[in-house]
């Protein structure tokens, strides 16, 4: 199977893109309806390190950035259904009820992990996989009690490679924050918030939340790429440059307007993204506005 990936998108979502849609694989792959899988609440409109009111009732866990898997009992699944084939020795031992979790190498990682995926037959290549269980699907009981038999998964016989994800409880707000920017500060995404009282849902709960920040920053528009499809004779995307002379494409957040009349070639845009990739490349970025000289660091 073939997919056609944008021609915009960064190495990073290229991998995620393609294992999403199933492109490419090195043989034939089970297919399944997808898992229903539980999200943290939607926050449109919301700073992203917004925190919710009851902080003490959350558990907090650092988001982590691998790929998620489901496991049924049986076989591993991605969240999109497709079946993820370890070698035998990885899920040799694992328990026979569900687990929602994440295939993990280590904090900036992820392209290693979605491209391991994607090959077969490479079995030394698993041997730093870690799959990190941060709930149970089936379990029945509230938050607090999942983390509680989550914590027995790492008894005696457990492969050291299956682990639960640190669950902790902080006091308030503040505490929360300095979390948050110790795990930043050592290259982590992010964290999550469960409330203790939550069930597992699928879909969007408000029992939990994300919590992340993002980065503006700003580069040089150096080319203006042509858009396609219900973008044809407008701006697809601008290709900028920063100051360091890398060079990737803005195309998310450009409204029709701005795609029709675009920021002219050598003027300074500000971008809007969530850290960076492997390749050191922006991740997510966004075009936020056109810099005017009262966009100086600092101001608000």
């Amino acid at each position: 199977m073939t997919c056609r990936l944008p021609a915009n998108v960064t190495a990073l979502r290229a991998a995620a893109l393609a294992w999403a849609c199933a492109c490419t694989f090195a043989a034939p792959v089970a297919l399944a309806a997808p898992p229903g899988l539980m999200h943290a609440a939607a926050t449109a409109g919301a700073p992203a390190d917004a925190l919710p009111g009851d902080v003490a009732g959350y558990w907090v866990s650092e988001k982590l950035d691998g790929v998620r898997g489901r496991w049924d009992g049986r076989r591993l699944w991605t969240r999109a259904g497709h079946a993820i084939d370890p070698p035998d020795w990885f899920t040799a031992g694992w328990p026979q009820h569900a687990m929602d979790g994440e295939l993990w190498l280590g904090r900036g990682r992820f392209d290693e992990v979605a491209a391991l995926l994607r090959r077969s037959g490479n079995d030394d290549a698993w041997r730093g996989v870690r799959f990190l269980v941060f709930d149970l699907p089936e379990h029945g009981g509230p938050f607090a009690a999942r983390v509680a038999a989550m914590r027995t998964l790492s008894g005696v016989g457990a492969p050291p490679w299956l682990r639960a994800v640190a669950q902790s409880r902080v006091a308030d707000a503040g505490g929360v924050q300095a979390r948050l920017a110790a795990v930043l500060a050592a290259g982590g995404e992010g964290l999550m918030l469960h409330h203790g009282t939550a069930l597992y849902t699928a879909g969007r709960s408000d029992g939990l939340r994300k919590l992340k920040p993002h980065d503006d920053a700003e580069a040089r528009v150096v080319a203006h790429l042509p858009g396609n499809g219900k973008y044809a004779g407008m701006l697809g995307a601008l290709l900028v440059e920063r100051a360091d002379g890398t060079r990737f494409r803005l195309g998310s957040g450009l409204s029709d307007a701005e795609r029709a009349t675009p920021p002219p070639v050598g003027s300074l845009v500000t971008y809007r993204y969530n850290g960076y990739t492997g390749n050191g490349l922006p991740r997510f970025a966004r075009f936020l506005r056109i810099r005017t000289p009262v966009d100086a660091p600092g101001q608000r």
